[in-house]
């Protein structure tokens, strides 16, 4: 493997929180859940088998069994969608990019049907960096402005704007993306 270049190295070695120990103010989890906090860093990429549903008012944007969740320490997961059960035709490219320290340059979509337009409502990673290869055949999804569901359980959105994790009822934080987190 190529040698990562330094500002890359240097935004991976900043992190506090590596899913060794949980901080003091993380929640305890309840029977069930998992905490974000157990989660590591860098992040571990999972297989997701309940059935993940991503709808758009009244249209099916996405069903899948075949998901891939990114587990980071202290955020909910972001779940990604193999582009394969994914209604690619209402995607369009969105202007913006971003990097990940962890998964590389990530592509930006909207959302299109007919006169609806939803701006800069998924992001993908065409080529990831070495150990989120997976990623490459899938797009994320925010789910602020969606209707997102894990086995039917409704998904609530990560706090902030910037992040795109799924918050579901067998997980416990408090999560990265509100107020006060930025060291995290």
């Amino acid at each position: 493997m190529a040698k990562l270049p330094d500002w890359i190295q240097a935004a991976r070695e900043h992190w506090t929180w590596r899913g060794q120990a949980r901080p003091p103010f993380a929640q305890t989890p309840a029977p069930g859940q998992t905490s974000v906090w157990d989660f590591p860093r860098p992040p571990a990429l999972s297989p997701e088998a309940r059935e993940v549903v991503v709808r758009w008012g009244g249209v099916e944007v996405a069903r899948t069994r075949r998901a891939v969740r990114v587990l980071e320490t202290g955020h909910p997961p972001s779940v990604y969608l193999p582009w394969d059960d994914v209604a690619r035709h209402l995607l369009q490219k969105a202007p913006g990019r971003s990097f990940c320290e962890w998964k590389g340059p990530a592509q930006y979509w909207s959302l299109v049907d007919g006169d609806r337009r939803l701006p800069g409502v998924a992001w993908s990673y065409p080529q990831p960096l070495a150990g989120a290869e997976a990623l490459a055949a899938c797009v994320a999804f925010y789910p602020a402005a969606l209707e997102c569901t894990v086995e039917g359980a409704a998904v609530t959105p990560q706090p902030g704007g910037f992040y795109g994790g799924w918050i579901t009822p067998d997980l416990a934080g408090p999560f990265k993306g509100g107020p006060g987190s930025e060291g995290w």
